[in-house]
């Protein structure tokens, strides 16, 4: 069978699912693999959640669950969490009282976790007293990063993107001197 691929591309790395993209955050262009959609999974009795079985590849050097600022739980791999607070909150100016508290927001609501050898992560009292999570949860797929939901709140939550998506997406797309806004 003739290979289709040019003989210098390799294709995605195995284990792990072909959806990449690039991001750039302060000039800085990163290749990183992209967590997409939603996935139904619940909390067993020792509150561990387990990790959809495709996007555990993009984990298996770590993640770092932290109290996100909507309330669920965001789960980051470890080096994807070290890049956001390494260029946005290390970033704040340290004599800001403002940017103290966030970073501390951040690092003091964050716990560092790896897979167990069934996928699994466990999630802190405080994380799930946050997200209101027990039984029952929706994994959403934020880009960068993973979402634990609660059921009832990502109903409500989805429910106000749809409302409010094609306005938001108008304020964005109007740049400073666009005539067309």
């Amino acid at each position: 069978m003739a290979r289709l691929l040019p003989p210098h591309h390799l294709g995605p790395k195995s284990g792990q699912p072909p959806e990449s993209i690039t991001n750039t955050i302060r000039g800085e262009r990163t290749e990183t693999l992209a967590f997409r959609g939603q996935h139904e999974h619940s909390l067993d009795s020792k509150d561990r959640l387990t990790i959809p079985s495709r996007l555990r590849a993009q984990l298996a050097d770590g993640a770092v669950l932290v109290a996100g600022l909507d309330p669920c739980v965001e789960i980051w791999p470890r080096d994807g969490f070290d890049t956001f607070a390494r260029q946005i909150l290390a970033g704040l100016n340290p004599l800001s009282g403002k940017a103290r508290m966030l970073r501390r927001r951040f690092h003091a609501n964050a716990q560092d976790e790896t897979l167990d050898s069934a996928g699994r992560l466990r999630l802190a009292k405080h994380l799930l007293e946050h997200g209101d999570l027990s039984g029952q949860c929706i994994v959403v797929g934020a880009d960068d990063h993973l979402e634990v939901w609660s059921p009832k709140r990502w109903a409500a939550h989805s429910a106000e993107m749809d409302e409010q998506a094609s306005a938001v997406a108008e304020e964005l797309a109007a740049w400073p001197g666009d005539a067309s806004g």
